[in-house]
Parts: C-alpha cells; structure tokens; sequence
C-alpha cells in the first residue's frame, strides 16, 4: 500500500516553468537598456582638413515651365526662346542627371511645347518627363 501512494503523489508535470526564463529575459533587457546609449555616442576626434571637392549628391529634379503665353521657365527664372537650349547644356554639364520635366499650360502653344522639348533633346537630356495633374 505504501509504495502505491507515493506512486500517486509523484505526477509528472507536463508545463514548462517559464519563471527562469522570464528573469534570464528581464536581465538582459536592464543590461541592453543600460548599454543602448553607450553604443550611439562616438569618441570625440579631430578630423584632418583637407581641400578636396565636395561630395556629388544627387540633383534636384530640373523643372521647364512653360505658361500660356509661351514663356519658358527654368525653375522659377524667366528664360528667353534663344537662350534655352544654351543654358539647359550648361546646367547638364554640370549634373550627373539628364532628366527634365516639362511642366506646359494647358493652354500653352503647342508649337512653343515642342520647342521646348527639341531644345530639352538637342542640349543633352536622356528622359523628358511631362508633368500632368491626376483626372478626377
């Protein structure tokens, strides 16, 4: 009869205790947050000075407006018919992108649209792209 009863108070136990896990994760979490800030801040050091040029990043997008009247717009300046095509292959020697956007007033000439983007081709420019507004 003995041997039977401590037969039934020996269950095995079919959880996992999660306790030790739960304090080996909480210790790690105070050891990471302690320690998180350490590693962003860097050692202080004086950087050698040197006359090099700067760094090339890459271009803003170059915008070509042109309104309904036909006046042609490089960014925000004004610029005449005759000096578009020279001034586009001067701002494209000096970027890495040859990519333009034509921006034209509905209402704008289309002649004056087409002369634009010829200008655009003829100064150097790999991609026009036309800038439209969504349909609603």
């Amino acid at each position: 009869m003995a041997a039977s009863l401590s037969r039934s108070r020996r269950r095995i136990q079919s959880e996992i205790n999660v306790t030790p896990f739960v304090d080996v994760m909480l210790v790690l979490l105070v050891i990471f947050l302690a320690t998180a800030p350490m590693l962003q801040q860097g050692m202080q050091v004086n950087l050698p000075e040197t006359t090099t040029q700067p760094l090339r990043v890459r271009d803003a997008p170059l915008i070509l407006s042109v309104n309904e009247k036909g006046e042609y717009f490089l960014g925000r300046k004004s610029v005449a018919e005759g000096e578009l095509e020279p001034r586009l292959k001067a701002i494209f020697e000096a970027r890495d992108s040859k990519e333009i956007y034509l921006r034209a007033d509905r209402d704008a000439p289309y002649g004056v649209v087409v002369k634009a983007m010829a200008a655009a081709r003829r100064a150097g420019s790999k991609q026009i792209g036309v800038v439209t507004e969504a349909e609603h």
